[in-house]
C-alpha cells in the first residue's frame, strides 16, 4: 500500500515556494505521493506540475477538478503537460462536483452530472493515450483538427474519479483507472463501494481499479480537541447528498466521526482497517488541524507505515 498526503485544500491556500517545501518534507518523511485539491485559486496540475518537478520522486496528483466547467481537451493538455514535467508522475483525479458551485460560480445547470462524466471520460481516454480524439455526444463534443499530444507525457496519464455513488461506480469502473472516495469509512469501501467499481471493471475487461481512499488523519495528544476542530472543518460536507449518504454507509452519523484521530498506535489500526477494506492507496487530509507539531509526527508515522 502507498501512503500520501494532502498539500492544499479548498481551506487553505500555501503560497508556491511554501507548498514545495512542504512536499519535500513529506517526500524526506517517507511518503509516496501528495495530491492537490481544486479551488478557484491555484490551478491544481500546475500546481502539481510546479511540485512534482521540484521534489523528484514524489507522486503528486489532483483531487480533484470538477467535470462541469472544463473541457476534456483542455483537462488533457493539463494533464498532460503536468505528466511531462514531472516525468510520468502525475496522476489526474476528476470529480461530479456539487450543485451548488456549479450553479453558482459557472452559471450552468447541474443537469445529468453521470451522463457528462460519462462523455467526458470517453472523450479524455484516448486524448492522453494518443492525442487524438473524435468524440460527439450529446452533452459535449471533443474533435482534434491536429494532433493534441505532448511531447514527454508517457506513461498515459492514469484517470481516477471522485467516485462514491453507484451510477458513478459504475461509469469509473468501466471507463477509469480507480477513485477517490472521501469521508468513505472501512464498512462504506468494504461493502458498497469496492465492490461495485471493481465489478465494473470487471464487467468492461479493464484491470482492478485503484482505490485511493482520503482520509482526514492526525497524530495527536489532544485527541478531543482535533476531533472537535475535524467536526467544523467537515461540517460543511454533512450538507451535500452524497456525503450524507456514504457517511451513514459508513457507520456514522458526522464527518469527524470517520477522522483517524488518536496516538500511532490508533492511526496505524486505523490504516489498517482502511487496507483490509480494499484501499490500495491511503491519502492522509487535514494532518495540520492540530498544529506543526502533530503534522510532523503524523507525517512521521504514515512513512514509516510506507516503509514498512
Amino acid at each position: 500500500m502507498t501512503l500520501g498526503v494532502t498539500l492544499s485544500s479548498t481551506s487553505r491556500q500555501l503560497p508556491i515556494d511554501d507548498t514545495v517545501r512542504l512536499a519535500r518534507e513529506a517526500y524526506d518523511a517517507g511518503l509516496h505521493s501528495a495530491w492537490f485539491g481544486q479551488s478557484f485559486a491555484y490551478d491544481s496540475p500546475s500546481l502539481a506540475a510546479i511540485v512534482g518537478r521540484e521534489v523528484p520522486g514524489l507522486q503528486v496528483g489532483t483531487s480533484a477538478i470538477p467535470v462541469f466547467g472544463r473541457h476534456p481537451l483542455l483537462v488533457s493538455s493539463q494533464a498532460q503537460t503536468a505528466q511531462a514535467a514531472t516525468g510520468g508522475r502525475y496522476h489526474l483525479g476528476l470529480a461530479l462536483g456539487t450543485r451548488y458551485l456549479t450553479e453558482t460560480a459557472f452559471g450552468l445547470p447541474y443537469e445529468r452530472p453521470i451522463g457528462l462524466l460519462r462523455e467526458f471520460l470517453t472523450a479524455l481516454r484516448p486524448l492522453l493515450e494518443t492525442g487524438e480524439a473524435d468524440f460527439h455526444g450529446e452533452l459535449l463534443t471533443a474533435t482534434t483538427p491536429y494532433s493534441a499530444a505532448v511531447p514527454g507525457a508517457r506513461p498515459p496519464v492514469p484517470v481516477l474519479v471522485a467516485a462514491m455513488g453507484p451510477q458513478a461506480l459504475r461509469v469509473s469502473g468501466e471507463l477509469a483507472d480507480g477513485i477517490l472516495p472521501f469521508l468513505a469509512g472501512p464498512r462504506a469501501l468494504a461493502e458498497h463501494i469496492v465492490p461495485a467499481v471493481t465489478a465494473a471493471a470487471e464487467a468492461a475487461g479493464r484491470p482492478a481499479p485503484r482505490i485511493v481512499a482520503l482520509v482526514p488523519g492526525v497524530v495527536t495528544a489532544d485527541a478531543e480537541g482535533v476531533r472537535e476542530r475535524a467536526a467544523e472543518a467537515h461540517e460543511l460536507y454533512e450538507r451535500i447528498p452524497s456525503y450524507q449518504r456514504v457517511i451513514e454507509l459508513s457507520g456514522a452519523e458526522r464527518a469527524a466521526e470517520l477522522a483517524l484521530i488518536g496516538d500511532e498506535e490508533a492511526v496505524a489500526e486505523g490504516v489498517r482497517r482502511y487496507r483490509e477494506a480494499g484501499a490500495t492507496e491511503v491519502v492522509f487530509t487535514s494532518t495540520d488541524l492540530g498544529g506543526e507539531d502533530d503534522r510532523r509526527r503524523t507525517w512521521k508515522l504514515l512513512g514509516e507505515l510506507a516503509r514498512g
